[in-house]
Order: C-alpha cells, then structure tokens, then sequence
C-alpha cells in the first residue's frame, strides 16, 4: 500500500489543485492511502474533509512580508512546524507539495527523513516555499514557464482541474455555442442577452463588490444581464431584474460557461478555469503579493482571451464606458475553451510515480 501526504493549504490556489491529483491518484491507485496536512486557517480545514481525505494540522507558520516584529518569531513557529510534520513522515512514503505555509515545514521534514519530494507551482512566479523544495527534489512540475531557477527546468504539466470544470469541458466540446446558451438558461437568464459573471473569490472582494454595486444600474439600462459572487462574507445587494447575486457560487463551471465576460482577480486556479470554459476576461490582480496574478493571466492576454487591468483604475465610469468594447473582444474569442490543462492531474500522477520508483 502507498501512503502518499499532500501539503498545501491557505487558498484555493494550493488546495484545489492538490485536491484534484489526489483523486486522480486514488483512481490510478484504489489501495493507496492518501491524507492531507494542513492548518486550521486554511481553507483545507473545510475543503479536504469535504473531498473524504484526512487532514494532519500542524502550525501555520506566519512570515510577514515586510519588516516587522513578527519576523523574529518566524524561525521558532517554522521549527514548531517541521517538528509537528517530522512525526507525520513515518507514515508516508511520498511528499506531493503545492505551496502555502504548510508546504515549507513539510518540504524540510521531508528532506531529513529522506522522504522523496514531489512539488507543483501553479504560479508564474514561485512561492518561498516551492522555491525551498526544488532544492531538495528534481521532482518538480508547473502550470506556467518560469523563466530562471531550479523550477525553470521542471516538467511543464499544467493546473490540475476540478472534476465539475473536466466534466463542463467533455460535455461542452460537443457544441460550444450550444452549450453556452443552456448555461445561461440553466442559471435563469436571457440566452440572447449579454451576461457578465463577477467574483473576487470564496470571501469576495469588497473592491470588485463596491465598483459593481456602483454600475449595475447603468449596465443593466445598457441591456446587459449580470451573475455577482459577493462572497460568502459580504452581503448581497438588492435583486434587481436581470442582476443575481450570491454568496456563494456553487456551480463555477456553468457560471463559466454562461458568462460573455468574466471579471475577476487572476489567481492560478481562476486563470485554468477560465481558460479552459470561458471565453473572454478581464483580470483584477490583487494588488499585494509577489506580483504572481498579472503574470499568471500574460498568457491568456497573449490569446486575445483577455485584459488586464489595475486596481485603481477599475471603478464604475470606467466599466460602464468600455464594456461594449469588452463584450465585442468577447465575441471576437474563441467560442471553445481550451483544452491546455485537462491532462494535468494524470501527469502529476505519472510523476508521482517516478519518485515512488527513485526516478527510474
């Protein structure tokens, strides 16, 4: 039996993707024992439970990313943290990381048990922690090219993909235009009207909520139908004929589908789903961070499936002032997503394997 630990946590970013190579591992390898570590932070704490794996906590490690006092307790939670994986690597013969703060203490522990490592990067630009595994492992793979460093030469397998989104693409490749009109009918709109589909991820974002709440009135008088992820902890503004939001988006895949244009931040995760079943973008990076979300969308702009656009200059006027234009690089896109990334989770899988077999 194969024991494999999967270590990535704090966002969907990292859990999802390791989430995905989990199942497809488990239905390459049924008498595998697969578990999770993680924190009780991140969103793995509700996601991987969900999914029927089980979830080792261990401490988050909390590295601030500017001079602070915080710096000067990082080594000691850091070393409370590999202390806390050590005692999860006798059950494990194979180490999968994703990044995220679980991944560095996993990735050390890993290291002086002589447990092989295996890593995947979803990023344009890597994380402090996939950084610091590529130095203990050739086993490495990543959604995006990277241009220097050790990962710059790992195995361009792409994001592994949900099964929702997988089954979304199978289904719509047999007609795309068809399949984006029942999306629209099969979330209650208007097939013949423009639909744009607006989110800031699993909690929202009050930036994108704010600009919407402040436009809605002038795109709707313009004809245009919109589906608004507000984000489980915000509240949804008034219903208005033709406007739905919601919490929280169950179904992401036909929301995808449906939409005319998506309007989000550009995480790895958002930038595959789209890419993959929708048609036209326009990408609000988050404005901290290592700069990793404007690169991550480069290349669906490279396709003409998208724009970029910073922060501070999307406000209402400015939406309400290009969306035709918008609407009309949407029509110009490619009716049908791409396939790109469908066979991600199967070449992790194979990777794994070749760690398990010492790279022969």
């Amino acid at each position: 039996m194969t024991r494999v630990l999967f270590a990535g946590g704090g966002t969907a970013g990292h859990v999802e993707p390791a989430l995905a190579v989990a199942r497809a591992f488990r239905a390459a390898h049924p008498d595998s024992r697969i578990s999770f570590m993680g924190t009780r932070e991140g969103l793995e704490a509700r996601l991987v439970p969900e999914a029927g794996f089980d979830l080792h906590f261990i401490s988050k490690v909390r590295i601030a990313r500017r001079l602070s006092p915080s710096l000067l307790a990082a080594p000691f939670s850091l070393l409370r943290s590999v202390a806390q994986s050590l005692s999860l690597m006798r059950d494990a013969d194979l180490v999968v990381g994703f990044g995220g703060y679980v991944s560095a203490p996993a990735y050390i522990a890993a290291a002086l048990t002589r447990t092989p490592i295996v890593i995947h990067e979803a990023n344009a630009r890597p994380g402090l922690a996939n950084r610091l595994g590529a130095l203990f492992t050739p086993h490495t793979a990543i959604a995006h090219p990277i241009d220097s460093g050790k990962l710059s030469r790992a195995l361009f397998a792409g994001l592994p993909l949900r099964e929702d989104v997988l089954s979304a693409y199978r289904s719509a490749s047999k007609d795309w235009q068809s399949a984006r009109k029942s999306a629209k009918s099969a979330l209650g709109f208007d097939p013949t009207k423009p639909l744009i589909f607006i989110f800031g991820g699993s909690q929202g974002s009050v930036a994108l909520n704010t600009v919407i709440a402040n436009s809605r009135s002038d795109l709707l008088a313009q004809g245009i139908q919109i589906l608004h992820g507000v984000g489980a902890r915000n509240t949804a503004p008034e219903a208005m004929n033709g406007y739905q939001a919601h919490g929280y988006i169950a179904d992401m895949a036909t929301a995808y589908l449906a939409a005319d244009l998506v309007i989000s931040r550009s995480g790895a995760v958002t930038c595959a789903e789209v890419n993959t079943l929708a048609r036209f973008a326009l990408f609000i990076p988050l404005p901290i961070g290592n700069g990793e979300q404007e690169l991550n969308a480069r290349d669906l702009v490279s396709q003409s499936r998208a724009q970029i656009l910073a922060q501070n200059n999307f406000t209402p006027s400015w939406l309400v002032s290009n969306i035709q234009g918008l609407l009309s690089q949407s029509a110009s896109a490619p009716v049908a997503g791409s396939d790109v990334d469908i066979n991600a989770a199967s070449k992790m899988v194979s990777l794994m394997e070749h760690a398990l077999h010492g790279g022969k």
